[in-house]
């Protein structure tokens, strides 16, 4: 039977461009000192970390002790022993990363798994409900989280007789799917350069310059290459019209996008959404038909109704499911 490592406990949530390091010490009840580190200055896992306990050892003097057991949430698929990055150049082997850190104990759960193991303890500040109305959620039911960052995150949690358990999955490589003639006129331009169109393909920020470049072409607009905060920001402006509508298409194929999720799951209890990308549209975003187009599913549009959505506000809940994570694994 496993044991639990005793704190502290080094904690990361590693996406496609940032790695955010975090500290739990012993009897603290929250994640502390966390710090976010450029994935390119680093050329793995071990040597952002370092950096990181080379910073908290500074700041925390004689009072620092190194931890033995620690929990990274990593922006991929885990399976083997050998990790390799989908949207950033990092490979490398889980064995010789904790042997570099010289850990007892390391964890690695994909980042949307981390983030699906926070959400029954987020509170009323740490999410923005989406929509006019706040359904109530259907008590002790699955949810989901799907999150636009680098790429397209997706996971579900489900509870068992034994607590929740988190499904981790690569959901943003499912085909996503055009619901009108405008959608379904950008998904054949998309397609003359991709033949598989994804979810991830629009819905990220690699896809941001897809989609507007998909866009322009149904506009029948010359399309500037634009920088995916180029595109956000001349489409909350409308000083674009691609840009803008680029944005529009973003909300609604996110909704379309996380209804099918609910249902795929039965995620009755609720759908979050985290990312880096939906927190920059602010209210563009709860304007948008997100909520219309999740509901949209024809004769399931009242299963749909009944299911609330919300935006994670906390940019620092995957350091809580990665905590969660090691304490599961010692029980």
């Amino acid at each position: 039977m496993s044991i639990t490592q005793p704190r502290p406990w080094l904690l990361a949530d590693i996406g496609g461009t940032n790695a955010r390091f975090g500290w739990l010490a012993a009897g603290a009840s929250q994640v502390s000192h966390v710090i976010t580190l450029p994935c390119a200055a680093h050329n793995g896992p071990a040597a952002a970390a370092r950096t990181y306990l080379a910073q908290l050892g500074t700041a925390l003097g004689s009072a620092y002790q190194p931890p033995q057991a620690a929990a990274f949430a990593v922006a991929t698929a885990v399976g083997g022993d050998r990790i390799a990055f989908t949207n950033s150049g990092w490979a490398f082997s889980r064995a010789a990363t904790q042997a570099d850190l010289g850990l007892k104990t390391l964890l690695f759960l994909n980042d949307f798994e981390a983030l699906a193991l926070s959400l029954p303890g987020l509170s009323a500040q740490q999410v923005q409900a989406i929509g006019p109305l706040a359904p109530s959620p259907a008590p002790g039911a699955a949810l989901a989280v799907i999150g636009p960052g680098t790429g397209l995150g997706v996971a579900g949690l489900v509870p068992t007789a034994h607590g929740w358990v988190a499904v981790p999955g690569e959901g943003g490589h499912a085909s996503l799917a055009a619901v009108d003639d405008f959608e379904a006129a950008l998904l054949a331009a998309v397609r003359r350069n991709h033949p598989h169109v994804s979810a991830e393909r629009l819905l990220s920020g690699i896809g941001l310059p897809v989609l507007h470049h998909g866009v322009a072409a149904v506009l029948g607009q010359a399309a500037a290459v634009l920088a995916p905060e180029e595109i956000v920001e001349r489409g909350l402006a409308r000083s674009d019209a691609a840009c803008s509508q680029a944005v529009d298409s973003f909300c609604a194929l996110l909704g379309s996008f996380a209804g099918s999720v609910a249902l795929v799951l039965g995620a009755r209890g609720g759908v979050y959404i985290g990312g880096g990308i939906v927190p920059r549209l602010g209210t563009r975003f709860f304007e948008s038909r997100f909520r219309e187009r999740f509901e949209a599913k024809g004769r399931l549009q009242p299963y749909l109704q009944a299911i609330p959505t919300a935006l994670i506000t906390d940019t620092l809940a995957a350091l809580g499911g990665a905590a969660l994570a090691i304490e599961q694994h010692g029980r």
